[in-house]
């Protein structure tokens, strides 16, 4: 998919023109050295940081001196700030000396650090009965609860609205198929029947067998070109094979050159 850089809106791959604002999109390439995709003016590849444009230098990158001896190369090492002797965690505690007789040594003695007592704790409350009474009053003053939609219940914007084409020349409606997400557009033939069969019109032989289609996702309708020979217009303006035209109500569609077979796109 191609992002419109104007309005964000996501066009099919290979488009050239954004069909929902008619801005120009970006063309991409690939990368020569990742093959990630890269729009052909970039000076850079964002994937892998590949330089796309031909003939420039690539900065070096700086090393670091290397001292070479008789046994092998020694790396230099920069030098190394003097480290500052860490605190001691724990304070010792003072030595006792004591004396049991007359004449023998002093020996060494460490009291040890008795534990504080534990603090008293606060009675517990008794707890509370629930009551029915309590349990129906919560129920009653409770929110209540927003009823969800059935899934598949619910119908697009356009299966409530009726979409149909108004021939201008001859100010005819055609009603466009509910139960099709493809509508094929042209005349009689034996590779792709058509949904809206022009045959029947004045200066059809301008309109190819296969013409275009009309394609329904939602609460859109696009047209698009398949390839005629004359082309398609819309509102005047050319239509390019594979780009999709999100039609709005009120647009003008022509079916070949000269404004000859034309519809007007109408949701009532």
């Amino acid at each position: 998919m191609i992002v419109c850089p104007n309005c964000n809106h996501q066009n099919p791959d290979g488009a050239t023109q954004c069909e929902a604002c008619y801005t120009p999109l970006p063309i991409t390439a690939s990368c020569s050295n990742c093959g990630a995709a890269v729009q052909t003016d970039a000076a850079f590849c964002g994937q892998c940081g590949f330089n796309l444009r031909p003939g420039s230098s690539v900065p070096e990158v700086e090393t670091t001196p290397v001292a070479t001896s008789s046994v092998g190369p020694t790396v230099v090492s920069p030098p190394q700030p003097d480290l500052i002797p860490p605190q001691p965690l724990v304070t010792p505690e003072p030595l006792v000396t004591a004396n049991f007789e007359p004449n023998l040594a002093k020996t060494a003695l460490s009291i040890p650090t008795l534990p504080e007592p534990p603090l008293p704790q606060p009675p517990l409350s008794p707890p509370v009965p629930v009551t029915t009474e309590a349990v129906a009053t919560a129920v009653n003053t409770s929110p209540p609860v927003a009823s969800q939609p059935a899934v598949g219940v619910a119908k697009t914007q356009l299966q409530q609205q009726s979409a149909r084409l108004i021939h201008v020349q001859t100010n005819t409606p055609i009603e466009l198929p509910h139960n099709l997400s493809v509508i094929h557009i042209g005349k009689p033939n034996d590779l792709v029947p058509p949904d809206i069969d022009v045959s029947g019109l004045a200066n059809s032989e301008i309109v190819s067998r296969v013409h275009a289609n009309l394609r329904v996702e939602g609460d859109a309708c696009y047209l698009e070109d398949v390839g005629s020979s004359n082309g398609t217009y819309v509102n005047n303006t050319p239509l390019p094979k594979g780009n999709r035209h999100r039609l709005r109500a009120g647009d003008r569609i022509s079916l070949g050159k000269g404004d000859l077979v034309t519809f007007l796109f109408q949701l009532s």
